[in-house]
């Protein structure tokens, strides 16, 4: 199949995966186009929402229209890394055999992953980086595509571990849960009251997913695009020429490499699913908030006069 061919392919199945979900999920179109983006990029999200908004059957029910292996690791102060990687045990030979941790499946859900300590999230967040686990001097390669969503709890700080800058860097996405509106919360009470079952249906394969990432890294960009891509990130450092007065006075710290990387990724991304065979400059500004959201850092007057990450991504364009 040409790769013509196979955008136009790929649009109309990522159509049908919408329906799929859309069977299970009611609303939160933007927080599924996010997340559908991530996995076709090839890059890792993080979901920020309070308790109840379905954030794991979301994961459980795209894993399933993916045709994907899906495993939920619930974080807890006493989670260690081998309880999510594996270990090595003696056999009844008394000799020794790997048993593998939750790690190794298609797509994980990090549930609250600022519940647990920093050492189980670097456990974690090497196999995101490496797709590789190093147990006992031997590497183990985790299957592709493998793709992680952790979630956090954005109004309980007490007993949490907060990501550290490096690590929150590591995710493609920052994607914003919010409540659903008041039709959809009556939607979603009448579907969830009753005893109808629900059949979400495998559309995709695990190699299909793999040669998609792959199709959209040949996606042709045109310099001028990726210019942009890369003064819109420069603009977030207050130390940088090209940062305006509004930057200097509300963040402390702007967006790294990775986000320039980022943004071009899934504006290639954005622009496949949308059947464009190359991806422009509005494609990057629809990508921009989930992508810098997390990356840049606000100081104390931007939260003194309710300044928003979102307000100061507006105010790049």
């Amino acid at each position: 199949m040409s790769d013509v061919a196979a955008i136009q392919n790929l649009v109309q199945k990522q159509a049908a995966l919408k329906q799929e979900i859309a069977k299970v999920i009611i609303g939160q179109q933007e927080v599924v186009n996010q997340i559908v983006l991530s996995i076709f990029s090839g890059g890792h999200a993080l979901l920020v929402g309070v308790p109840g908004l379905a954030k794991t059957l979301m994961v459980n029910t795209i894993s399933q229209a993916l045709g994907l292996d899906f495993k939920r690791i619930q974080f807890t102060p006493d989670l260690m890394p081998s309880d999510i990687l594996g270990s090595e045990i003696l056999d009844e030979n008394r000799n020794f055999k790997f048993i593998k941790g939750p790690i190794f499946s298609n797509i994980i859900l990090a549930d609250e992953i600022n519940r647990t300590p920093p050492k189980t999230q670097a456990a974690l967040l090497e196999a995101m980086q490496e797709k590789s686990v190093a147990i006992a001097g031997q590497h183990h390669k985790l299957s592709l595509p493998y793709f992680v969503l952790a979630t956090q709890n954005p109004i309980e700080q007490e007993g949490t571990y907060p990501l550290p800058e490096a690590q929150l860097d590591r995710f493609m996405f920052a994607i914003k849960l919010d409540y659903p509106t008041f039709e959809e919360e009556v939607q979603v009470v009448k579907s969830t009251t009753t005893d109808a079952k629900v059949t979400v249906n495998p559309l995709f394969t695990a190699e299909e997913i793999v040669e998609y990432q792959q199709l959209i890294r040949r996606i042709p960009v045109a310099d001028n695009v990726i210019e942009y891509a890369v003064k819109l990130v420069n603009k977030t450092r207050p130390g940088n020429a090209l940062s305006t007065d509004y930057v200097k006075t509300y963040l402390d710290w702007g967006a790294g490499p990775r986000a320039s990387q980022s943004l071009i990724l899934a504006a290639k991304a954005h622009a496949a699913l949308s059947g464009q065979f190359s991806p422009d400059i509005e494609d990057v500004q629809a990508v921009a908030p989930g992508i810098l959201r997390h990356r840049i850092i606000k100081n104390y007057k931007a939260d003194a006069e309710g300044i928003t990450e979102e307000m100061i991504i507006k105010k790049l364009f």
